[in-house]
């Protein structure tokens, strides 16, 4: 499954790498020995409206797939936006991989832990979330009626409390890189 998700990672990043400048793309693909792939990437910062292009996205592209990869690259952005992201690639079998280019901090977590399985080749960083106005209250307006519990939406994708108590602790102009024993610790790599 290693050298699978490598070669996949490989492929995926060929595919998305002369466009950077959009943060959500999906697009379908045939893979030469998988078959037909659905292959969602998130890059830069999540923000409102990322969820509406990755359902846009994968509305898009009905069917069947062997395999539906999401590839990341990202350094966070909004939770609430994040967990309904999440909630998304999980709803429709998903894995989540972070390429050995890649990146995945803050909120990009919620997205790591979305996936049916896990891969990590990039880094992947932690931290308490940023609010410029030292709550959440903008996300709130803006999100009404939406579950946007974290330690809820942890608890629904199989992550443990500790993942969500550890990011708390971290200052938001700090960041904790997971190494491979943290990743499997949090359960946000699949096991081998």
């Amino acid at each position: 499954m290693t050298r699978l998700l490598s070669r996949l990672a490989a492929l995926c990043f060929g595919l998305f790498v002369l466009q950077a400048e959009a943060r959500v793309e999906v697009e379908a693909v045939q893979h030469p020995t998988i078959g037909r792939m659905l292959v969602a990437k998130v890059s830069e910062e999540i923000a409102p409206g990322d969820y509406d292009a990755l359902m846009k996205g994968v509305l898009g592209n009905p069917g069947n797939f062997a395999r539906k990869v999401l590839m990341l690259d990202s350094i966070g952005g909004s939770v609430p936006e994040a967990i309904r992201m999440g909630r998304l690639v999980r709803e429709t079998g998903f894995d989540t991989l972070v390429p050995s280019t890649g990146l995945c901090q803050g909120t990009c977590v919620y997205l790591l832990a979305a996936g049916r399985n896990k891969a990590v080749r990039g880094s992947v960083g932690l931290h308490r979330p940023y609010y410029a106005h030292g709550d959440a209250s903008r996300d709130a307006a803006l999100y009404q009626g939406v579950r946007y519990n974290a330690l809820a939406y942890f608890r629904e994708m199989g992550i443990p409390d500790s993942l969500l108590d550890d990011m708390q602790r971290i200052d938001p102009r700090q960041m904790r890189v997971l190494d491979p024993k943290d990743l499997a610790r949090y359960r946000l790599i699949s096991g081998k």
